[in-house]
């Protein structure tokens, strides 16, 4: 049985960041590096459970963290308790939205940071900043449609 393109490209993907594919493995992958949604853990483990009912929770959690290691998604706490998966690794914002829950990307330059680069000057040399972001809460309203 051959291969689909897609299943070609996520082995060469996750040779290609040193993790050695495996049916979990690219399931994992197939359900995770294309999400849009920022799904939890165990979002992620009910989903590939739909094709592979055996997967367990700690296969899932512990590809989860090596494909965070690897550098082909981000692990982000934006939710308070709750810790999410994001495979969209340029610089960009979240919205969170209070009534679902969803998470929303935000273009990196839709929003304007001043006075990260201080931080790290030499009179506040206690930090050492590697990463920010900004995240907004808030109510997604719908689309207002032209008359």
């Amino acid at each position: 049985m051959a291969r689909e393109p897609a299943s070609l490209d996520l082995v060469r993907v996750l040779r290609e960041h040193g993790v050695q594919p495996s049916a979990q493995r690219l399931a994992i992958a197939e359900c995770v590096l294309a999400a849009v949604d920022h799904p939890a853990a165990d979002t992620v483990l009910a989903r590939v459970q739909e094709r592979l009912p055996l997967v367990s929770r700690a296969t899932v959690y512990n590809t989860l963290h090596r494909f965070v290691e690897a550098g082909l998604l981000r692990e982000l706490s934006i939710a308070e308790g709750r810790t999410v998966y994001d495979p969209k690794l340029d610089p960009h914002h979240h919205f969170v939205d209070l009534d679902s829950g969803a998470i929303h990307d935000l273009p990196w330059d839709a929003l304007e940071v001043r006075g990260v680069e201080q931080l790290s000057a030499e009179r506040l040399s206690a930090y050492d900043v590697r990463d920010y972001q900004v995240v907004l809460r808030g109510r997604r309203h719908a689309r207002r449609r032209a008359p």
